[in-house]
């Protein structure tokens, strides 16, 4: 083998490793980003980790009740898609108490209710451990599932296998938080490609079925003398009228979206025309799920996005702006933010005090939120709109 063949395949070799190590990297990503993934592989991972026979996750279908969906190391279906209410069994009990709990028996252990005492022998476990796994959003921490480590044979769980399951768990929380977000993402982005494709449908056949039912009436208004070629005409002008109504219907198809779907796709949007419109980036982000919030306040949230972009247009030298929404302070927030150089104009001696500002920042007002436009020390300004939840008015 020559010396350069040899570093040629050596090279190749590297390659590999990296490419590997990248798709690897890509698989764990998809993983984390995949919320059935993210719960599978927490099972998986708490057997591997903790060396216990078996480990299981359930997810919380109600706020008072988990279902056991994901299994691994189990040898049965006894636990398959168990429902454990509040209070009942291990499970139960952590929901009741939010925080682990660990018996050496469980069939014979007097600190937990026994309801699941066949399914736990169908599947041959004795020794469990079980601990929250929680979601911190907007301030708020919940218990979104319960995790479980379990051995077939009695044992004192100690405090280290505790920990390790806690640290597991917390993990999970952490990839569960981002595959909602995730997950938002993608309904968000489908959400407003069935916008576009509505819009393109009403532009494009929309008005081609017009313009064929208006020469269909003019070509029937002037032919009198041949009833054979009126009959088919007004079948055509039926065909083209059902084709018409069923366009519609469609269309209202796939215009429907529910209400907490419509606040980021129409932030979304006004980012998209505002980039089309002035050539600046403008990119839209939401960084976790919000509350649904009602008409009202969407309105003013939506007012502020607006507002804040026409401000950016008109008096700053911006070359990209970001807008995004987020859960905050038990409210919905949204922020804009650039990197310009000039939004004082003759009539504002400071940032945040012109006459749409004052309006937006009059209605939160009315409404217990409040709104803001500051400078930023190094260029740039951030406007921020927050409003409340309904009912929790500050």
């Amino acid at each position: 083998m020559t010396a350069k063949r040899q570093v040629a395949e050596e090279h190749a070799a590297e390659h590999s490793a990296v490419l590997g190590g990248l798709l690897r990297e890509h698989e764990e990503l998809l993983a984390t980003l995949d919320r059935v993934a993210a719960l599978n592989g927490t099972a998986r991972l708490i057997r591997e980790t903790i060396g216990t026979h078996s480990g299981f996750v359930a997810e919380l279908t109600g706020p008072e009740q988990a279902v056991i969906r994901w299994m691994s190391g189990t040898r049965t279906d006894a636990l398959q898609d168990l429902a454990v209410p509040i209070g009942q069994g291990i499970g139960g009990r952590v929901l009741a108490l939010g925080r682990p709990v660990r018996v050496n028996d469980y069939v014979s252990s007097p600190s937990i209710t026994h309801q699941f005492d066949a399914q736990v022998r169908g599947e041959g476990l004795a020794a469990m451990i079980a601990v929250p796994i929680v979601s911190n959003v907007g301030g708020k921490t919940e218990t979104v599932a319960i995790a479980y480590a379990a051995m077939r044979e009695p044992r004192d769980f100690g405090d280290d296998a505790v920990k390790s399951l806690e640290d597991i768990a917390g993990e999970a929380g952490r990839a569960l938080k981002l595959a909602t977000v995730a997950e938002s993402a993608r309904e968000t982005a489908l959400s407003s490609e069935r916008l576009r494709m509505q819009s393109a449908l009403h532009d494009s056949v929309g008005a081609l079925l017009f313009s064929i039912g208006v020469q269909v009436r003019n070509l029937h208004e002037d032919i009198s003398d041949n009833p054979a070629l009126e009959s088919r005409l007004r079948r055509l002008e039926g065909d083209v009228s059902a084709a018409s109504r069923a366009l519609r219907e469609s269309l209202l198809a796939l215009s429907e979206s529910t209400p907490e779907r419509a606040l980021p796709v129409e932030l979304a949007e006004h980012c998209r025309s505002f980039q089309a419109r002035c050539g600046v980036p403008a990119r839209f982000v939401q960084l976790a799920p919000v509350p649904q919030l009602d008409a009202e306040r969407t309105g003013l949230l939506v007012g502020a996005v607006r507002e804040g972009l026409l401000n950016v247009e008109k008096h700053a030298d911006a070359l990209s702006v970001v807008v995004s929404l987020l859960p905050s302070d038990e409210g919905v927030q949204v922020v804009v933010a650039d990197d310009g150089t000039r939004h004082r104009t003759d009539d504002e001696a400071e940032p945040g005090t012109g006459m749409g500002l004052r309006a937006l920042a009059e209605r939160a007002a009315r409404l217990g939120g409040r709104v803001s436009l500051v400078r930023d020390e190094e260029d740039g300004c951030t406007l921020r709109a927050w409003v409340p939840e309904p009912c929790r008015r500050r």
